[in-house]
């Protein structure tokens, strides 16, 4: 089984346009709803591929229960620590030419009781699980140390992903993580670090696993990914598709490579189902996953090279 934890769930409004007009009116063409969080997407990638998967985290009183009937939906099981208010909404317009422009809220706030029953949570979920992904953003006020506390909470037998951002992704690599997976310009603003060629990616990511991580896998959005443990390194340049949408790509990408993880899958492989996924999410409008279906098609025609 494998467990994620969303702490910053969001009713995503997609909203495609032929053109984004500042400071004119705008006509919609398409808009959808979707009831997501980063590792609530992974939750469901995972449950499309055929594996088990199980969600948890914060959620809110008001408009929580559209979140339970979006994963009853795709079969994936919850539990979730409750909050009051109301989940956040995430604005995300796509025009004709696939330049996403997004408007971000805030997340809610919760108690410190509730952070701490979602530490016991973790703790007690974890120890049923092979994988556990952390993923995502934050409650507001909650300090990026909370990655830290949680990921100490996983039970050691489980594998850890995550995918986060600057100070959380550092609060998590404290805890030792055995994948983390930031993109191109994550992984630059991160460390402060402009990267111009193969070298310097590498250096990068070599850091990474120097401050806790055993794996970095590093999505370069349209062109495929790199996979290290420091010692070996792999490339897999993805395909050319039509792409709806970006949104939810790398949650694709991590869903995936849970699953393979859990299986004790090689570098190889967990590169090449992670960049198909990705791929294939793109290909969709307004969802948060992809079709297995077109993850087999994608993986079928990749190949992963050694990147050196």
């Amino acid at each position: 089984m494998i467990l994620t934890v969303c702490m910053s769930p969001s009713v995503d409004v997609t909203i495609e346009l032929d053109s984004l007009n500042i400071g004119k009116v705008n006509v919609v063409k398409n808009k959808t709803l979707s009831f997501t969080g980063k590792a609530l997407n992974v939750a469901i990638g995972v449950a499309r591929l055929g594996e088990e998967a199980f969600a948890t985290g914060f959620m809110y009183r008001e408009n929580g229960a559209m979140f339970e009937n979006a994963l009853r939906q795709e079969g994936v099981p919850f539990s979730f620590i409750y909050n009051e208010g109301r989940v956040r909404e995430n604005y995300k317009c796509i025009d004709q030419k696939s330049m996403l422009t997004e408007i971000n809220d805030v997340g809610g706030q919760v108690t410190k009781e509730k952070l701490s029953e979602l530490i016991e949570t973790v703790r007690t979920r974890s120890a049923e699980a092979n994988v556990t992904v952390i993923s995502g953003g934050l409650p507001r006020g909650v300090a990026p140390d909370y990655y830290r506390e949680l990921f100490c909470a996983v039970d050691r037998r489980s594998l850890r992903i995550t995918d986060a951002e600057g100070a959380k992704l550092f609060s998590a690599l404290k805890a030792e993580i055995d994948l983390v997976k930031p993109n191109f310009e994550e992984l630059q603003q991160a460390l402060a670090h402009e990267i111009h060629d193969k070298g310097e990616l590498l250096a990068c990511c070599r850091e990474l696993i120097d401050r806790g991580a055993k794996t970095v896998l590093l999505s370069l959005g349209k062109n495929g990914a790199v996979i290290t443990d420091g010692r070996k390194n792999y490339f897999c340049k993805s395909i050319n598709v039509a792409v709806n949408s970006t949104v939810g790509a790398g949650d694709g990408m991590v869903a995936a490579v849970a699953s393979k993880m859990q299986c004790g899958a090689d570098l190889q492989e967990i590169l090449r189902s992670g960049v198909a996924a990705g791929t294939a999410t793109v290909t969709t409008f307004g969802t948060v996953s992809f079709t297995k279906e077109k993850y087999r098609e994608i993986y079928d025609n990749l190949q992963v090279t050694e990147f050196d």
